[in-house]
């Protein structure tokens, strides 16, 4: 008879450690992991967050989401509480963009999911339409390419009026055809804040029987309050007609804990091609209507305890200080020796790019660079299509009392990089970098090629983020996108991310 012999003990991994830890210990080893991270609060960062500046808002927030994180969205019948949340966050949202309280909505994880799911919901709205086509402004967000390539669905770029940064109804309307099954216009446009002709876009697009989707994600909570503190801003929601969706985060300037975004729809019938339903299956059922089934419901319970806490006024203020924060912005950039505003930004978003009468053009990805070693972080912008590099920056509630601070870290860095000259890639390596197949490289001959590239990401060059963009910059976008492709399977990788544990 043999006896079964134990399997030989394993070594422990940081991410599974032989026994518990304590909660103490655990949160001291996060205070050490993000200590390099951009800051979440006081404005600083102008991308990727946004700040109310009300602690108590944050932590009425942080309370009831914790009080539903173990609440499952994927059975709203187990769970009657998300149906009621729901109701009135997406009930909130659309009295403010055009609908009421019977307008159908659906809460989602985010920007994306919501713009997905409105892809989705048009494809499948015209089953007749065997190779559906969606059309956008080169402008779109991303996540409009990310719905097609992920839905099989083609996207047809349109260009831009290249002063103003706005679609041009004609040449969306040139691309539309018989397998055109949506249109897409923006409000803002995340990279320029200006708002498409909205009502000219979804005219041309009712008249040919195509619906419209207004990406809101980052406009729609702010755009309402803007309005009220005195901005023009243009109609653009579902009041407009041939307005048929609309997406509105409210991780954005709704201030709510991230994963919230909510999209509207003009009509139940268009909501329920949305929706996703299997029973083809032994086990329950399954009905979603989101691309998630099981969910957490603390990012809802979040975003409705935000929504509340901070209440119209509170938005109303928020979105007074944020205009006022813009327009010293802006006045203030213009000011500065070799730098302009691009477009004239409707939002609170504004993109920064070079004064093309300067005599020597200044390198922007350096400015980023600089500007962030002194506190303030500006996301870059690569060109595109005729459309310059430029700095992006957010500016929230909070940006109003740092301003000034920033113009002034302007100014000073622009001193810094004026004498670099213009962005100068080097032109070996980006000849090399079109030659080389990046696909057929691992990960560890990947974070090899980086410093022959000039990318060092080590010690105190991790956040000097100039070379790479330079590098990108300067390679077309199909390249660009393998390569920052790879570069995320590195990052992930010890080859290029490091030991698991600091």
């Amino acid at each position: 008879m043999t006896t079964p012999q134990q399997a030989p003990a394993r070594a422990a991994h940081p991410g599974l450690p032989e026994t518990g830890r304590t909660g103490a210990d655990l949160l001291a080893e996060l205070a050490v992991l993000t200590a390099a991270d951009l800051p979440t609060r006081g404005g600083h960062t102008t991308a990727y967050v946004y700040d109310s500046g009300r602690p108590e808002v944050r932590e009425a927030a942080e309370r009831a989401y914790l009080t539903m994180m173990e609440v499952n969205g994927l059975d709203p019948t187990a769970f009657p509480s998300i149906v009621a949340l729901e109701r009135q966050v997406v009930g909130a949202t659309a009295v403010r963009l055009g609908g009421d309280d019977t307008t159908p909505g659906i809460f989602t994880s985010g920007g994306t999911e919501s713009i997905i799911l409105a892809v989705k919901a048009a494809r499948d709205a015209r089953p007749d339409v065997l190779a559906p086509e969606i059309v956008v402004p080169v402008t779109a967000h991303a996540a409009f390419h990310k719905a097609g390539s992920y839905l099989r669905v083609t996207v047809r770029s349109a260009p831009v009026d290249p002063v103003t940064y706005r679609a041009d109804p004609a040449a969306v309307a040139a691309l539309c055809n018989e397998n055109t099954v949506l249109v897409v216009a923006s409000a803002p446009s995340y990279a320029h804040g200006v708002i498409d002709p909205i009502a000219e876009i979804a005219a041309d697009a009712a008249a040919r029987g195509i619906p419209c989707h207004v990406d809101a994600c980052v406009g729609g909570w702010l755009l309402p309050w803007l309005a009220e503190a005195g901005a023009p801003v243009p109609a653009f929601d579902l009041s407009v007609p041939g307005v048929t969706s609309l997406s509105c985060d409210l991780h954005k300037f709704g201030y709510a804990p991230k994963g919230a975004s909510v999209l509207l729809f003009r009509d139940e019938a268009l909501r329920l091609n949305a929706y996703y339903a299997c029973a083809t299956w032994p086990g329950y059922s399954v009905v979603n209507s989101t691309i998630q089934s099981s969910k957490g419901a603390g990012p809802l319970a979040g975003a409705w305890a935000t929504l509340q806490a901070l209440g119209a006024d509170g938005y109303r203020e928020l979105g007074r200080a944020a205009l006022s924060a813009t327009r010293r912005l802006i006045t203030g950039v213009e000011g500065i020796d070799g730098l302009t505003v691009l477009g004239t930004p409707e939002a609170t978003l504004v993109a920064i790019g070079t004064d093309p009468t300067a005599e020597t053009p200044l390198d922007l990805f350096a400015l980023a660079d600089e500007t962030r070693a002194r506190g303030f972080f500006l996301q870059p912008q690569l060109s595109l299509d005729g459309l310059p590099a430029n700095l992006h920056l957010t500016l929230t509630g909070v940006s109003e009392h740092g301003v000034e601070s920033l113009l002034a870290v302007l100014r000073e860095c622009v001193d810094v990089v004026r004498p670099l000259g213009p962005p100068t890639p080097p032109a070996d390596i980006v000849d090399l970098l079109q030659q080389v197949d990046l696909t057929e490289l691992d990960n560890a001959s990947f974070a090899a090629l980086l410093p022959a590239a000039g990318v060092d990401l080590t010690g105190d060059n991790a956040a000097r983020m100039a070379p790479v963009n330079r590098l990108l910059d300067a390679l077309p976008a199909a390249t660009r996108e393998i390569i920052v492709t790879r570069f995320l399977s590195a990052l992930y990788s010890p080859y290029l991310g490091g030991s698991a544990r600091p």
